[in-house]
């Protein structure tokens, strides 16, 4: 299966290279908007312009993969994401070998590393990014364009709302509901329901202060 990675950073950079040591696809080449474009290869693979793409590497024929950061409570990834979809292209998932999954519940565009443990009955949206180590626990939902980055434990009967991100070592008890556009912050432990638009910090978790789109994570 023939794949094209949009972004040439650090993210598609890693992102390439689980997909060449531990997939079957085949990355042929990688994508950025044309204002961006500096050099014609990127890890010596053709970079192409975004807005080419559709001429070049027709939608039947390849599928696109966006595994960025969380710019923008990721809004930037739901945006590229949403403009390839309306082009008409279908999106991968990467899911590690190394991880412990037991759904089949898992949207596209995800980007799910190694040491990852889903449990039976999770729910994961799409265009979602979870980063080493994680655990999910049973009968939760993981909303579309969420980012848990690592260690994070979300115990079971979770929902976690669209656009949120979830610090490193991060943890909720059961059955709590994380709003969308929440930021919890690195080793926080949610024990209560949080507001959407709000960054929560400490053990246990307090609302720290009000944020929005821009903030940077």
């Amino acid at each position: 299966m023939k794949v094209i990675i949009f972004g040439c950073g650090n993210i598609s950079e890693v992102a390439y290279s689980y997909l060449r040591d531990d997939s079957t696809y085949d990355v042929v080449a990688f994508t950025i908007n044309r204002e961006y474009i500096k050099e014609n290869e990127f890890l010596g693979i053709p970079i192409v312009a975004f807005e080419d793409l559709n001429e070049i590497y027709p939608p039947s024929d390849y599928f696109l993969f966006a595994p960025l950061s969380a710019r923008n409570l990721n809004k930037f990834r739901e945006r590229i994401y949403n403009e390839g979809k309306e082009r008409g292209y279908n999106f991968i998932s990467y899911i590690s070998s190394k991880a412990s999954i037991y759904t089949k519940d898992i949207g596209e565009n995800c980007f799910i590393l190694e040491n990852n443990v889903i449990q039976y009955f999770v729910k994961i949206g799409n265009n979602c990014v979870l980063w080493s180590g994680n655990h999910i626990g049973h009968h939760s939902i993981i909303e579309d364009h969420v980012f848990v980055t690592s260690h994070v434990v979300i115990s079971g009967i979770c929902k976690i709302g669209k656009y949120s991100y979830l610090g490193v070592n991060s943890s909720t008890k059961d059955n709590i509901n994380i709003a969308e556009n929440t930021v919890v912050g690195m080793s926080s432990s949610v024990i209560k329901d949080t507001e959407s638009y709000n960054i929560y910090v400490g053990i246990p978790a307090k609302k720290l202060k009000e944020c929005d789109d821009s903030i940077i994570l």
